[in-house]
């Protein structure tokens, strides 16, 4: 997509609404002509408004007084501010939308922001593993392909873990958009038909975050760790959380530098 008029930031800035007119009529003429572009804009078009609609209600709730009387106890009303303002975005992330996030083991660093990719790919689970005809972009039979073509995407080296073993195959992948930049997602199925999706996206701080995290939205499933300069997160609907957790050791030694 980087040679055409219309590139991955383009569709990103249009589905946040952040487009000029000018700008936005050309992409919409750009989708016309791909429906299956238009196709993936449309269902992060639907992920949004599917945010919005969870969120912004909590955005604006006030943090409550019990916590903010803890906090004054201890730290000056500057700290408190900010204090009180990681309180409430732990509230957006961990207790809305019937989030349960339980730390598997304690780790010595934390990025407050490290539950968003947990719910991006449970949604991009959600999303895409029920597709019959077109779950992925490139197939299997392409891998070398498709783990070049993301790599330059992602500006990571990225690989497609083998879990024949666990008795999972790969079916292929795609890239999608992201919060910051494009994000791999490979997806894997079972004989039986039971798939699994694994979700990549490079991060900026280069933590060490290596611990295992466990989180759960609606239906689906997530292990998710941080390694340096990608984040890593395995999602599933059919697979219990030991299946799950069986298969994120498994990735995560194929994966680990």
């Amino acid at each position: 997509m980087s040679e055409l008029p219309v590139g991955e930031a383009d569709l990103q800035a249009y589905v946040d609404g952040r487009l000029t007119a000018e700008r936005r009529a050309l992409v919409e003429a750009w989708l016309a002509s791909r429906p299956d572009e238009a196709e993936r804009v449309a269902a992060y078009q639907r992920l949004g408004n599917e945010v919005r609609a969870a969120y912004d209600g909590m955005l604006s709730e006030p943090v409550p007084e019990r916590l903010t009387r803890a906090a004054t106890r201890r730290f000056a009303w500057r700290r408190v501010a900010a204090i009180a303002g990681w309180i409430a975005l732990g509230m957006v992330i961990g207790a809305a939308g019937g989030w349960q996030l339980r730390p598997e083991r304690l780790v010595a660093q934390f990025a407050p922001d490290s539950t968003i990719i947990a719910r991006r790919a449970a949604v991009a689970h959600a999303t895409y593993s029920p597709e019959v005809r077109h779950p992925v972009e490139v197939g299997a039979d392409d891998e070398q392909h498709l783990v070049a073509w993301l790599s330059k995407r992602l500006g990571i080296k990225v690989r497609a873990p083998k879990l024949d073993e666990a008795g999972m195959s790969l079916v292929g992948g795609r890239l999608l958009p992201g919060d910051t930049g494009p994000v791999a997602q490979f997806m894997y199925q079972s004989q039986n038909g039971k798939r699994l999706t694994l979700y990549v996206r490079t991060e900026a701080s280069r933590n060490r975050e290596t611990a295992f995290r466990y989180a759960r939205e609606n239906n689906v499933a997530v292990f998710y760790w941080i390694d340096r300069e990608a984040g890593y997160a395995l999602a599933s609907a059919d697979l219990s959380k030991d299946e799950l957790l069986r298969l994120a050791n498994l990735c995560y030694k194929q994966l680990e530098p």
